[in-house]
């Protein structure tokens, strides 16, 4: 063991007149003279080095310093926003009290974002457009020729487009793996219409007549179970008839 280890494990000695006690270590524990007590930890001028060039330190401050955390008045309590919500918050109160600058400010913003969500829709809708009709036109192509390829995720049928609104939804699997969860529901109610069948063909048995009750529970939990999936995701028959041609 080191003997510096070592001095700070030996008790001090009883002949020392140094007074030992709250806030007055050992002599031996201390930390020596000119010696860092966290020797690893932030260099000596780091926090006034001028950023590298690649360094981007004012944008990140300043995204920090607008998602942090405050307390604002909400009717009677307190409720945490970000500084950025809170900032936009005041503005549009003091637009809504009649102050000329805050109303142009605030009108400008709102002009502003709306623009740039219609800009965003809009080149999403064309974008869903290109794509659907691109697949249709594909699918058709492979039916007529009988090719088989590639199942296009999302399929074209399962983005539904409302023209009058431009509203996009998508009802069906677009990753590989939301597909493969999607094809387990789709067996789970294939599974489900055959244990139905088979529980009914059961009734008819005059033998089952003791376990009546039991095959009819049996039955409406099938149907339960089948019911939650097909509302979440549809028949598997519309599935088949939409995937045959690939």
């Amino acid at each position: 063991m080191p003997n510096d280890q070592k001095n700070r494990l030996q008790p001090p000695s009883s002949s020392t007149d140094y007074e030992i006690g709250y806030c007055k270590p050992p002599k031996t524990s201390q930390f020596k003279t000119g010696r860092s007590g966290n020797p690893k930890g932030r260099p000596k001028g780091t926090r006034n080095k001028p950023p590298a060039p690649s360094e981007e330190r004012l944008e990140a401050i300043i995204i920090d310093e607008a998602y942090r955390t405050i307390k604002v008045n909400e009717g009677k309590r307190q409720i945490s926003v970000p500084m950025a919500q809170a900032i936009i918050r005041a503005l549009a109160v003091n637009a809504a009290r009649g102050q000329h600058r805050a109303q142009q400010l605030f009108a400008a913003l709102l002009s502003e974002t709306e623009w740039a969500n219609k800009q965003l829709h809009d080149e999403y809708l064309q974008a869903a457009m290109e794509y659907k009709c691109d697949w249709e036109q594909e699918l058709e192509r492979r039916a007529r020729l009988g090719l088989i390829g590639p199942e296009p995720l999302p399929h074209p049928d399962d983005i539904v487009i409302d023209l009058k609104t431009g509203q996009v939804l998508i009802k069906g699997p677009v990753t590989k793996e939301e597909k493969a969860k999607w094809d387990k529901m789709y067996a789970r109610v294939e599974d489900s219409d055959r244990e139905i069948e088979e529980l009914t063909a059961m009734l008819d048995d005059p033998e089952n007549e003791a376990y009546r009750h039991i095959i009819e529970d049996d039955i409406a939990f099938e149907r339960r179970l089948r019911a939650l999936i097909v509302n979440a995701i549809g028949e598997p028959k519309d599935r088949k008839r939409r995937y045959h041609r690939i």
